[in-house]
């Protein structure tokens, strides 16, 4: 069979194992963007090209090409996806062995924390956008506030809030949880605690006063001034915007913007007391030294993990509360 056949049926795969549709988008582009690089080198049509011609020499020449302008971490990402896309056709009977296996990957430095610089930033940074001073054709200050303050007291990555949906949030109040379908199809339950909860329900007011609609559990539960979706670049330019309105730009580490409150939220939830294996679960990652060993706590020490988060002291203030 052709590999881009084979590429499809392995998508289809992918989506009946109900992946974020990022995580979805990112497996497409590997797999399309080595494909282009393999149908290069070997001269075959991009429908026409048999599997059975993708051996290991090929695909470490299609990954050499590939590397040349990218991260040593793009370059892992797509070993995997392609690794992971030999697995699979090894079990479905369509090639008789994993050719990634001598296929060469970079190793990864360590990543180290981006968080806001500044022992005062966050505090600041909210209490600038609940005041209104951040400059907006539009301005929607609970919005704002809601969204900022979701990002530095819950740790959710920035592609998670965008699919977060009126739904995500649980529980009566005081016992709130936001479900998160995060990283790799890994779905976790994060404490809301009282003080967030306010903000966010100011803001669903402020949404409903704006539109004048229900909430269904499938909208999605932060929007733009038009009540769509919030995007990837809403999100970037809301967050570049407050961060500048607070005169803070400077006190973000380069590469980091969004990722930067998430980055806050561990490392303030670290020096403030939670162990590695609270954060390791509030952050959807199965280790937080990278391990691969899956660390379980009880939704009590989560709770506490929030709770000793300093960020929220200020969101008390800002609701009134």
């Amino acid at each position: 069979m052709d590999l881009a056949r084979l590429i499809e049926i392995y998508l289809e795969h992918l989506q009946a194992r109900k992946l974020a549709a990022n995580s979805l988008r990112a497996y497409r582009r590997d797999l399309e963007t080595v494909a282009g690089e393999l149908v290069e080198l070997t001269g075959a049509a991009a429908d026409q090209l048999p599997v059975e011609r993708v051996d290991a020499s090929v695909l470490r020449s299609a990954f050499a090409r590939f590397a040349g302008a990218r991260s040593a971490s793009s370059v892992t990402r797509a070993w995997s996806t392609w690794n992971g896309f030999f697995g699979f056709l090894v079990v479905e009977g369509a090639v008789p062995g994993n050719p990634m296996q001598v296929v060469p990957k970079p190793r990864n430095a360590p990543s180290t924390p981006k968080p806001l610089q500044g022992e005062d930033t966050p505090e600041r940074l909210l209490r600038t956008v609940a005041s209104g001073a951040r400059r907006a054709r539009n301005p929607w200050p609970e919005r704002d506030l809601a969204v900022l303050a979701t990002l530095l007291c819950t740790g959710v990555r920035s592609a998670e809030l965008l699919e977060l949906t009126a739904g995500s949030l649980a529980g009566r109040s005081g016992d709130r949880r936001l479900h998160v379908h995060g990283k790799g199809g890994k779905n976790r339950s994060i404490p809301i605690e009282d003080s967030l909860d306010a903000l966010i329900q100011d803001y669903l007011r402020s949404r409903r006063e704006r539109f004048g609609e229900r909430l269904p559990g499938s909208e999605p539960l932060f929007v733009d001034h038009r009540g769509e979706r919030l995007q990837r670049g809403g999100l970037q330019y809301l967050v570049r915007q407050s961060l500048r309105a607070a005169g803070v730009s400077d006190r973000v580490q380069p590469g980091a913007m969004v990722h930067a409150l998430r980055h806050t939220f561990a490392t303030r939830l670290a020096e403030d007391g939670a162990n590695a294996a609270e954060i390791a679960k509030l952050l959807g990652h199965s280790s937080i030294n990278s391990s691969q060993t899956y660390i379980d706590v009880t939704a009590r020490e989560q709770r506490m993990s929030v709770r000793a988060n300093r960020t929220l002291n200020v969101l008390g203030e800002l609701s009134g509360g």
